[in-house]
């Protein structure tokens, strides 16, 4: 005997369409408002000051705006409907993104170590007061767009793949600003280059542990924080259940866990309403202790799972 449900709560993250990102869709329009404006300036500023770290910066903002511009683009195709073709709808779309913008965070890491590198081997005469301006305001328009994605980079993937990329941003702008500190103190021109290692070594952890994170969620890896062993110790605690298999949990997108499992109970506890309680017991058991709020179940006898297609286990 089969059933599936479908258990949903609301728990005030997500909008009602569907991903945790969408709701920080206004937000991350601004970020990448203000993302294009640094990126302009700080070009700018490092041909008039010669300083590779601002152009370093620059860099990263150009990869910053791409990764933003990708994030609003998977949160409008995250938000189509579902077809018969595509049951899910294009959900995994911000994960793409996200992927998308850890392989180019990835590259201009790399691209910034290798011009530091080059300005080892030939020295620029770096103008360090005119490279403090443009930090400074490189500075404080990061701090602004952190403040407008911090409480979405907690609830979404293609979210925290932004913030991260504006936090080293900041993070670049404040090493620009010391070493051009130094270069206008000491006149030592190698601060200049020091700081762009800098700034590309800072990208590269953060984008590894969500590179780690984003493939997790390909893989359908079980969603983090959920410890399978307890789910099933959950599930066969409960009355009427005599054993659990085929129990998989995974991520569609940040946001929206999903779980399946077969569920062999007593042939007495599906008669006169039974049925619907064990179903109840189970929707109740991971929605609640869990918040796994996409749940599908079958129920079945003992012995069923004898009769299954080996391809089912």
């Amino acid at each position: 005997m089969g059933a599936g449900h479908d258990h949903g709560h609301t728990h005030g993250g997500p909008p009602p369409t569907g991903t945790a990102a969408a709701a920080y869709k206004g937000r991350l329009r601004i970020a990448l408002t203000i993302t294009l404006c640094v990126m302009v300036a700080e070009i700018i500023g490092g041909v008039m000051a010669d300083s590779l770290a601002l152009i370093a910066d620059a860099t990263h903002m150009a990869t910053d705006a791409v990764g933003l511009a990708m994030a609003l683009m998977a949160i409008h195709f995250a938000g189509r409907p579902a077809t018969a073709k595509r049951t899910y709808g294009y959900a995994r779309a911000e994960i793409l993104a996200a992927l998308a913008n850890c392989l180019l965070l990835l590259g201009a890491g790399g691209f910034l170590l290798f011009e530091a590198v080059q300005r080892f081997i030939t020295p620029a005469g770096t103008k360090g007061g005119l490279t403090i301006a443009f930090a400074l305001f490189g500075l404080v328009a990061n701090m602004i767009s952190l403040s407008l994605l911090v409480r979405g980079q907690q609830e979404s993937l293609n979210v925290r793949g932004a913030y991260l990329e504006v936090l080293a941003d900041a993070l670049g702008s404040v090493t620009v600003l010391i070493a051009a500190g130094v270069i206008l103190t000491t006149g030592w021109q190698a601060a200049d280059p020091i700081a762009s290692l800098v700034i590309g070594l800072m990208i590269v952890p953060r984008t590894v542990k969500l590179l780690r994170e984003t493939l997790d969620v390909l893989l359908e890896a079980a969603p983090k924080g959920v410890d399978m062993a307890e789910v099933r110790a959950h599930m066969l605690a409960l009355p009427g259940v005599e054993d659990v298999h085929d129990l998989h949990a995974w991520t569609i997108t940040s946001g929206m866990p999903v779980l399946s499992a077969h569920v062999v109970v007593d042939p007495s506890a599906l008669d006169a309403g039974g049925h619907e309680k064990i179903l109840h017991d189970l929707q109740h058991c991971l929605g609640d202790h869990f918040d796994v709020e996409h749940c599908t179940f079958q129920l079945e006898p003992s012995g069923h799972a004898e009769h299954e297609a080996r391809l089912c286990h």
